[in-house]
């Protein structure tokens, strides 16, 4: 009997609990102080007639269903003023029947009253951007004031152009000082930074662009402050060599001896290894002659010197010199050197000269210069007949030699012609040059 009791109450009570539940789910929501629909009509109605663009928004509500109807200005305002339905005290759901303006009228009220706010704030600040605009003005005419008074800069060394570059730099800074004044009086600091950030990314990626410009640029400022040369020296850059003709921002340009003009980019002189042979007026000469192996050399040597010495353009002081540079198989090589002034003697014409008339005096002394030897040997062909292969000595003959003596009418002056043609170029050209003006006589070319 007690087991059929217990059972019964185990059935019996889920239901009773289920039943509970659905008693309390259909249960009234009471409702205190709840807000009427003619209240929040008025209230939302007071909300709209406040924003802009809303004043065509018609408003109904029953039993807490509100439902907005008529035009707003855009889907911004549309979306808005559901929201703001929507967080309504007593509003239970909102129905949205809003539309757009499709008036061409109601499209451009918006942007002609930004219009007339700005032009009303233009007109606010006008004295405002009259001072801007003098003080503008003002430290710009003062930066190009300043840039013209560059004389200064050369006073204390700096050349032509990187005095021109100081200036610059100097107008950039002071009108730079004005446009931060008459941003400040605007109040428009903010954009500063804006200004500075794009320009620092336009300066990047125009460096980028422009390096090789810039490079030649810097590398000429450095030129003209060092000048390594002038207009007229003969200089030689790797394999390349030329008088100077001008040096200018980006390159400077060489007359070759053919009477070319080179043009070589300023930042490849500053970084390549360059020869000025004008710097110094005095020059060395050389040249190699082989004697043969059963010569005197001391002999030899002193008929060279005695030569040279006597020898129109060549100098007493240095000396002249000979010396055994090599010991061959058929000649002893020697080597002779001399110095020259090239503001009187040309270079190539006094070796010439030097070289013609060290071999008349080898000629006339009997001095062999004698030609490559080549020693044959010939087996025979009866390798059992116990005879020795024969040997013969084959010997180039040499040339009979011309008698020679030094000749005071040779011209070995300084030769004019690259100089005359440069100057030509340079009176002619309106091209800029950063260079002192050229020298009244020119050094001699290589």
């Amino acid at each position: 009997m007690k087991s059929l009791l217990l059972a019964v109450l185990l059935l019996w009570l889920p239901g009773y609990g289920m039943a509970m539940q659905q008693d309390d789910a259909e249960a009234p929501i009471k409702v205190v102080n709840a807000a009427t629909d003619q209240a929040i009509a008025e209230r939302l109605n007071a909300i709209i007639r406040a924003i802009a663009g809303m004043e065509l928004v018609e408003v109904s509500v029953q039993a807490g269903v509100l439902t907005l109807s008529g035009e707003v200005a855009n889907t911004q305002l549309k979306s808005e003023a559901v929201a703001i339905a929507s967080r309504l005290e007593g509003v239970v759901y909102v129905q949205n029947r809003l539309q757009e303006q499709l008036a061409v009228r109601s499209r451009l009220a918006p942007a002609a009253e930004k219009f007339s706010e700005m032009l009303t704030t233009t007109v606010q600040m006008l004295p405002l951007l009259l001072v801007a605009l003098v003080a503008l003005v003002s430290f710009w005419l003062l930066g190009g004031w300043a840039a013209k008074r560059g004389a200064w800069l050369r006073h204390i060394g700096l050349t032509e152009l990187a005095s021109n570059l100081g200036m610059r730099f100097v107008r950039v800074a002071i009108s730079g000082i004005g446009v931060l004044i008459a941003l400040e009086l605007l109040d428009a600091t903010a954009l500063v930074s804006a200004v500075l950030g794009v320009a620092g990314v336009i300066g990047i990626a125009l460096g980028f662009a422009f390096r090789n410009i810039v490079e030649n640029y810097l590398a000429g400022v450095l030129l003209s402050t060092r000048n390594p040369f002038a207009i007229g020296d003969f200089i030689q850059i790797d394999n390349m060599s030329g008088s100077v003709v001008r040096l200018t921002s980006r390159d400077t340009v060489l007359m070759t001896q053919d009477g070319n003009h080179l043009r070589i980019p300023n930042s490849q002189i500053i970084t390549s290894p360059m020869t000025n042979f004008s710097r110094n007026p005095l020059r060395r000469f050389e040249f190699s002659v082989g004697v043969s192996v059963d010569l005197d050399l001391t002999t030899v040597r002193q008929l060279a010197i005695a030569t040279l010495q006597q020898m129109t353009g060549i100098l007493t002081e240095p000396r002249p010199r000979v010396l055994v540079q090599e010991l061959g198989d058929s000649a002893v090589t020697v080597r002779v050197f001399a110095w020259i002034d090239q503001r009187e003697t040309d270079f190539l014409k006094a070796r010439s000269e030097a070289i013609r008339l060290v071999k008349a005096a080898f000629d006339n002394a009997g001095i062999e210069m004698p030609e490559p030897i080549y020693r044959i040997h010939m087996a025979d062909a009866d390798a059992g007949s116990g005879k020795t292969p024969a040997q013969f000595v084959v010997s180039a003959p040499a040339g009979p030699g011309e008698p020679g003596s030094i000749d005071p009418t040779v011209d070995v002056s300084t030769d004019n012609s690259i100089e005359q043609q440069l100057n030509a170029e340079l009176s002619q050209s309106d091209e800029e040059n950063l260079l002192p003006a050229a020298k009244e006589s020119g050094a001699g070319s290589a």
